[in-house]
């Protein structure tokens, strides 16, 4: 899984060929798991708390098209 960016409590990544819809995993350093829409930003499946990954959703926010272009490029 290409990591994108790394965050002191995280790492965000976008598996190659995943189903849709266009989301990345936030995987935080204890292993728990979050799969996060590009679109809404909405957490969509995972034990993560939005609470727990401030800085990862302002990240996405700015680089929503980005990791559009990202998801697009590893379903390749």
């Amino acid at each position: 899984m290409p990591v994108i960016q790394r965050f002191s409590n995280c790492r965000v990544a976008i598996n190659p060929r995943d189903h849709a819809p266009p989301h990345f995993h936030v995987v935080l350093n204890d292993g728990r798991e979050a799969w996060v829409a590009i679109a809404t930003l909405e957490i969509l499946h995972g034990k993560v708390a939005a609470r727990e990954i401030p800085d990862v959703l302002a990240w996405a926010r700015t680089n929503q098209s980005m990791l559009t272009r990202k998801f697009e490029e590893l379903q390749q």
